[in-house]
């Protein structure tokens, strides 16, 4: 003989809120929810409330990194030449004086203008060595196409056949990144 078993009819009350009778959801779970479990669920779902409030937090946060990233970024393009310029402007205050100078210039001072501006120049050359700027000196070595731009070649004994006669205009390197190449005119045998 077989025996049936029903579930007692339990109604929600103010301890257990979600109580159900035996055809609402805790048969189909197969078991009723207790007080513990009440408490166990409202403790997992102020940990995932919680979790989401970090999680939104998080988010917020790695927007404002992105955004204030791609600012820094902009700026950065923006000022890029500004260390450069700095090095720069000392130099323009001195042609300003070797202007001020030869306007003020009696006879004979010519050697004392040519040697501001020699000086100026030294200044200037050595304010883009520092930013990285390198001169290419062609004079007297093979021609390379990577760093020398030839417009003419030259019959000449005295120079072997392939390299660079003379340089008309130099090159110039930034740091690896070649700037512009030397122009140059590149030696030739001599026809017979």
């Amino acid at each position: 003989m077989k025996t049936e078993t029903t579930a007692p009819n339990v109604t929600p009350t103010a301890e257990n809120p979600s109580a159900t009778d035996a055809a609402g959801a805790g048969a189909e779970t197969g078991a009723e929810l207790t007080p513990a479990a009440i408490a166990e669920l409202k403790t997992q779902a102020a940990k995932a409330k919680d979790h989401w409030e970090a999680l939104v937090r998080t988010t917020a946060d790695f927007d404002n990194f992105k955004k204030r990233a791609a600012r820094e970024r902009q700026d950065a393009v923006k000022f890029a030449n500004e260390s450069l310029l700095q090095k720069l402007i000392p130099i323009l205050d001195t042609f300003d004086m070797a202007l001020a100078a030869a306007a003020n210039a009696k006879e004979g001072t010519a050697q004392s203008l040519q040697t501001g501006v020699s000086m100026i120049l030294s200044q200037f050359r050595n304010t883009l060595t520092d930013a990285g700027l390198e001169e290419l000196d062609a004079s007297g070595k093979p021609f390379d196409p990577n760093f020398h731009e030839a417009v003419s070649q030259q019959e000449t004994a005295d120079v072997p056949e392939g390299h660079v006669v003379q340089q008309l205009r130099k090159g110039y390197k930034l740091k690896e990144r070649l700037l512009r190449p030397a122009t140059v005119i590149v030696a030739k045998k001599p026809s017979a």
